[in-house]
């Protein structure tokens, strides 16, 4: 385990690192294809920046105020949004994340599709999934992913479906997880034979496990994990 006491951001990046290339060479994976994003919710730009010299090339951040807060005081980095989030803040990210992991409504696509499509790009996008129909976490219903990832698709064509998130129950036992990480992985590997325009259908990413559960997530076929206090520390409510 990470020694959250005596050790410092960067070394912790770096145990982090090592944990997640090691969960892959057991799964028979190249390391290369799992992405560490570093999240960063109620953390400062400075140790963002610290994250980031040690190697961090993606940054998660919850809530769209506080990409904003710290957009232009951290160095060159990918932002992802990985929160909920509302249609009235789309135009306030847009042109500051490359992903936004949590779609969860047709509504929430069409605002992302016509702010891109304003700013001159093509947002790569995840339909959120609430892996056990939790009534305090946002997601679609997996037997919804087919009707919404069509409707999407046919017609935005500002926006990219790249793959699925999910965020299974909190649960002290990382083993508690893999049936929701397994059936969120059946879900990924169903959705790549679905015949959609290859133009706004891309499905190469699958975003789930964080700081207690991640090497399970990856042994189940995890290809982004996203892990904070792990790295960070306790979050600095304020």
């Amino acid at each position: 385990m990470v020694d959250i006491v005596s050790t410092g951001i960067a070394e912790r990046y770096s145990q982090i690192l090592e944990r997640k290339n090691a969960a892959a060479v057991r799964s028979g994976r190249d390391p290369v294809e799992i992405t560490l994003m570093a999240v960063t919710k109620t953390h400062t730009p400075d140790e963002i920046n610290e994250a980031i010299a040690a190697g961090a090339t993606d940054i998660g951040e919850n809530r769209v105020q506080e990409v904003l807060e710290k957009y232009d005081r951290v160095d060159p980095v990918r932002w992802h949004l990985i929160g909920h989030l509302q249609t009235n803040k789309v135009k306030n990210i847009i042109d500051k994340v490359v992903m936004i992991h949590s779609v969860d409504s047709v509504r929430l696509a069409r605002e992302i599709d016509k702010r891109a499509g304003a700013a001159g790009l093509v947002m790569d996008i995840l339909i959120e999934i609430n892996s056990a129909m939790e009534e305090t976490k946002t997601g679609i219903a997996a037997g919804d992913l087919k009707s919404i990832t069509e409707e999407i698709t046919a017609e935005c064509g500002n926006i990219r479906i790249r793959g699925i998130m999910c965020i299974p129950p909190i649960a002290a036992d990382p083993e508690d997880a893999r049936p929701y990480f397994r059936e969120a992985r059946e879900l990924f590997e169903t959705m790549k034979t679905w015949d959609l325009p290859s133009d706004r259908f891309c499905p190469d990413t699958l975003s789930m496990g964080m700081s207690g559960d991640f090497e399970v997530a990856i042994e189940e076929g995890s290809t982004i994990v996203r892990v904070g206090s792990s790295i960070f520390g306790p979050r600095n409510y304020r």
